[in-house]
C-alpha cells in the first residue's frame, strides 16, 4: 500500500504536469488496487489479534494502512481535476518543474546508453538520481516498471528526481537537456504567489509522509512531532492561498480558471493530513511490531539512517557539493546534529562528523551513500 500510493502521487502530478488523461486513468485504476489492498488488510487485522495486546498492535498496523489509502485517495482526486474538465492555469504546469523533485518526460533515441538496456542493469537511480515512473511504448504504457523492464529505441519515459540528476540522465539518452526557461517572472500578482505557494505545500505534503514513515520505522518522537508542525503550517497555507486566490479572481476574466489551484490545495492537505494520522499511532504510544521495520525495508524505496564518519567524502562537504542526488539516487529528508534536527535541508547545508543523514531510496544507492559515509581508506 505504501509503494502503491507513492506512485500515484507521482503520477498523479505528471498527469497534471504532461495533461495526459491517459495516466489520470491509471491514477483512478490504481485506487481499485489500494481499496481491495484496505479490504485485505482489515480481514487480517481481525485474524490476526488474538488478545488485547495483538489488538492493539493490529489497530496500530490498520491505522497506517488506512493512511496510505487516504494519500491514494488525495492522488485519485489530483487525477479526475484533469479527467473533468477542471481548468488549470498554465502557471501551475509551469511552476510544478520548480518543486523539489522535478519530472521529465523524454524519448530514447537509437544508438544512445539507454537504447535497448534493462533497468535493473543500469541502477539508473542510484547512478543519476532519476527514477523511471512510466513507460510509453507505442500506445501502450507501463507503470511503475521494475528492474526486469527494458528499454528501447521510440520510448518515451516519465522520470523522477533531483534536480541535478537532469544532465546526468540526458546524457544518457544522449541529448542536450532542454535550455532553462525563465518560469517565474521577477513581478510576482497574486495569482504568481498562490501558484508559488501550492508547489511549496505539495514538498511539504511529501516530506511530511517521508518523515511519517521514517519516525515509525526509528521510532522517533522528535520527527513525528515535525509532522505534526508541518500539518499545522499547511493549515495556515491553504488560508493563505485562499486569500491570494481570491484576490486573484477580481482581476481574470475566467475565474473557472482558479477554481483548480482550490483543489490543488486541498490534495496536498489531504496528503499531509494522512501523514498526520500516520504518526498518530507513535503519539499515542501503541506499539508497532517488529515486522513493520521490515515491511518499509522491502519496500521499493527505503529509509536509511546513515553517520557521517571522520575522513569520509561527505565530512565538510554541502549537499550541493557532494550532489548526492545524482550519485546515489537518495532524498535527504533531515539531518540530526546532536540533539538538533535539520529537516528539509537546503543544498547549502553543510555536513560534519558526526551528522546522521535521513534519507529515501532505492538499495543500490543506500550501499553508495553509506560508501559516501565511510571514512577514505586513501
Amino acid at each position: 500500500m505504501k509503494d502503491v500510493s507513492e506512485l500515484m502521487v507521482d503520477l498523479a502530478y505528471s498527469a497534471i504536469l504532461f495533461e495526459s488523461k491517459e495516466i489520470a486513468n491509471e491514477v483512478v485504476n490504481l485506487e481499485e488496487t489500494m481499496n481491495l489492498l484496505l479490504y485485505q488488510a482489515r480481514i487480517t487485522s481481525i485474524l490476526g489479534a488474538r488478545r488485547m495486546e495483538e489488538a492493539e498492535s493490529m489497530s496500530g498496523l490498520l491505522q497506517i494502512a488506512e493512511g496510505a489509502e487516504r494519500i491514494s485517495n488525495a492522488a485519485s482526486e489530483i487525477a479526475m481535476v484533469l479527467l473533468k474538465d477542471i481548468r488549470i492555469p498554465a502557471r501551475m504546469r509551469l511552476a510544478l518543474p520548480e518543486a523539489e523533485e522535478v519530472t521529465i518526460r523524454a524519448e530514447i533515441r537509437e544508438g544512445c546508453d539507454l537504447d535497448g538496456v534493462i533497468i535493473g542493469d543500469i541502477r539508473l537511480q542510484s547512478t543519476t538520481g532519476m527514477r523511471i515512473i512510466a513507460i510509453r511504448r507505442g500506445r501502450v504504457w507501463t507503470y511503475d516498471p521494475d528492474k526486469e523492464t527494458y528499454l528501447k529505441k521510440d520510448d518515451i519515459i516519465l522520470a523522477k528526481g533531483p534536480e541535478d540528476g537532469i544532465e546526468p540522465l540526458y546524457k544518457l539518452l544522449g541529448s542536450p537537456p532542454p535550455p532553462d526557461e525563465e518560469l517565474i517572472e521577477e513581478a510576482l500578482d497574486d495569482l504568481d504567489r498562490a501558484v508559488l505557494l501550492i508547489v511549496e505545500m505539495k514538498n511539504i505534503s511529501e516530506l511530511a509522509v517521508g518523515l511519517a514513515y521514517t519516525a515509525l520505522l526509528f521510532d522517533s518522537q522528535d520527527i513525528a512531532e515535525e509532522v505534526v508542525w508541518l500539518n499545522e503550517r499547511m493549515d495556515s497555507m491553504r488560508l493563505q492561498l485562499e486569500l491570494w486566490v481570491l484576490e486573484s479572481a477580481k482581476k481574470v476574466d475566467h475565474v473557472e480558471y482558479l477554481r483548480g489551484l482550490l483543489h490543488m490545495s486541498a490534495f496536498a492537505d489531504a496528503i499531509c493530513s494522512a501523514a498526520l494520522s500516520i504518526v498518530d499511532v507513535l503519539m499515542r504510544d501503541i506499539e508497532i511490531p517488529p515486522i513493520f521495520q521490515k515491511i518499509i525495508r522491502e519496500s521499493d524505496e527505503i529509509i536509511s539512517r546513515i553517520e557521517v564518519k571522520g575522513g569520509s567524502f561527505l565530512s565538510g562537504k554541502t549537499l550541493k557539493e557532494a550532489s548526492l542526488g545524482a550519485i546515489t539516487g537518495m532524498v535527504v529528508l533531515a539531518i540530526k546534529r546532536g540533539d538538533k534536527w535539520i529537516y528539509r535541508p537546503k543544498k547549502n547545508v553543510r555536513l560534519y562528523e558526526g551528522d546522521f543523514i535521513i534519507a529515501k531510496g532505492r538499495r543500490d544507492g543506500e550501499c553508495r551513500l553509506l560508501a559516501l559515509c565511510k571514512p577514505d581508506d586513501k
